[in-house]
């Protein structure tokens, strides 16, 4: 005898609503402004503060700006920004002291560094010749500055300054300051103990002392040590502070990467026969330096800005340049704050492509572990 057919009828489940988006602008928003009410409160209370002042700031710096390099526009009641003070001593700002009549020669040399610096990045040019390309482009870039030749006349370094002595202060610094950091950092480590302690008293030292006084003592203390009538520029003296003090920092950096690789790949490439250089060049540093890009272009960009303290030592860069090009104009000089900002946007834009460089470099390292 058959059982009954049931007598219960289906019941669909209620649908669950649509879960929230982890993607795109609203869930950035969400995840980000509108987390938990402390972020939500945050939110609300920088908010404000913005809707109040961000329109007043517009306002000063665009519509009740002055443009023109006219002191009386700039002075007249309602007035805004005083922009016209860049119109009227960029001049003086981007290139210092250097002789007016020969401004052409600072622009170029500029030119040709900072064309030298955008190749240096490119992978393709990561060859020998890139070397050799440095050297000529550092030979024509001194020619020109300094000139007392084809017909230029002289200018001697105490009178360089702005934008062409800060990208020079920094890319030979940079440049200088890798390697030696490079053999800091494997000194440091290595088995020899005279080697391991010259390397740390060296760290320990320029790391003690702020870099006001590195450059302090190369530009004042250490000329009384030079024998008599020796006398050493002091473009070199200041250059040569700055690199030490940059390489010091480094090699703390690079020391952290290098501990970082397992005490076994080492052990490895002895068994395989490999030298310690060999070692070094082909397993040990590539993984290091790798894991450490971030630090050192952290490093670079502060040496970059750490530039503007040659002002003490009478070398005259962007900031320095700006206090030269107001100080001595009375007329002008109520408008520091505009000059600021002006010379904020050029560091800016050479420490934000730094950046980014920094991490197309960490993706193009990073590749191989993609795989």
């Amino acid at each position: 005898m058959t059982a009954p057919p049931s007598t219960q009828t289906f019941t669909p489940i209620a649908p669950r609503p649509a879960p929230n988006a982890v993607v795109g602008p609203v869930a950035w928003v969400r995840a980000n402004l509108l987390h938990d009410w402390r972020t939500t409160l945050s939110t609300i209370i920088v908010g404000g503060i913005l809707a109040w002042y961000l329109p007043q700031l517009i306002s000063w710096g665009l519509f009740r700006a002055a443009w023109a390099p006219d002191v009386n526009a700039c002075r007249a009641d309602g007035a805004g920004a005083c922009w016209g003070v860049i119109a009227e001593k960029y001049r003086l700002i981007i290139l210092g002291r250097y002789p007016f009549e020969e401004h052409w020669r600072p622009v170029v040399a500029t030119l040709l560094m900072l064309g030298l610096l955008t190749v240096s990045c490119m992978r393709s040019f990561w060859k020998p010749r890139l070397a050799v390309l440095w050297i000529v482009v550092l030979a024509a870039f001194f020619m020109l500055m300094y000139g007392n030749v084809f017909g230029m006349t002289k200018v001697e370094t105490d009178r360089w300054g702005g934008l062409p002595l800060t990208i020079l202060l920094a890319s030979l610094s940079i440049v200088a300051a890798f390697p030696i950091a490079l053999v800091v950092a494997l000194g440091r480590r290595s088995n020899l103990p005279a080697i391991r302690t010259f390397c740390t008293i060296y760290v320990e030292l320029i790391r003690g002392v702020p870099l006001i006084s590195v450059l302090f003592m190369a530009s004042f203390m250490f000329p009384l040590f030079m024998p008599q009538g020796l006398s050493i520029d002091v473009l070199l003296r200041v250059l040569v502070g700055i690199t030490l003090f940059a390489a010091a920092y480094m090699a703390e950096v690079i020391r952290g990467g290098l501990q970082a690789i397992p005490k076994g790949q080492v052990e490895a490439a002895a068994t395989l026969g490999l030298s310690y250089w060999q070692t070094q060049r082909k397993i040990v540093l590539p993984q290091a330096l790798a894991m450490v890009i971030p630090g050192i272009m952290n490093n670079f960009i502060g040496l970059f800005m750490d530039t503007s303290l040659v002002t003490i030592v009478s070398l005259y860069e962007l900031t320095g340049a700006l206090g030269l090009a107001l100080n001595s104009d009375a007329d002008w000089r109520p408008f520091k704050i505009e000059g600021y900002l002006f010379i904020a946007l050029i560091y800016f834009a050479f420490c934000f492509t730094m950046s980014r460089y920094s991490r197309w470099v960490e993706a193009q390292f990073n590749k191989s572990k993609l795989r």
